[in-house]
């Protein structure tokens, strides 16, 4: 992918400060039951990074995507990109390494406050 170094820049900056909200627990990612990816919302926007799989398997390209919660617009990085490739992989790191006792979740389980909130009682 060809990129000016201003672009580059920033993206390399989002993903360190993705890093660090990681790091400090401000940024809790999450996994869906049966999910090969982690997710986190941030910001108004989803983030998603995966595929889930072992860090010492350098062939499972990474990818770190982006995407406002309303907007269909999005950003995605990948471990082979050369520029940041690197930070990809260094941000999936930093994620198993605070998540790894996390249990996967069911983001769209439904439960008696998701039905209260939808007011359902007559």
């Amino acid at each position: 992918m060809s990129r000016d170094a201003l672009t580059t820049d920033r993206l390399r900056k989002l993903v360190s400060k993705i890093k660090s909200l990681t790091e400090s627990h401000e940024l809790q990612w999450e996994r869906q039951i049966g999910s090969a990816h982690r997710y986190a919302s941030w910001d108004n926007n989803l983030l998603i990074l995966g595929p889930n799989a072992s860090q010492n398997d350098p062939a499972t390209p990474r990818y770190l995507f982006i995407t406002p919660l309303d907007s269909p617009q999005h950003i995605e990085i990948n471990s082979e990109d050369e520029a940041l490739g690197s930070a990809v992989l260094d941000l999936v790191r930093t994620v198993e390494s605070v998540s790894a006792n996390k249990k996967p979740v069911d983001p769209f389980a439904l439960t008696d406050e998701l039905l209260e909130s939808l007011n359902t009682s007559d």
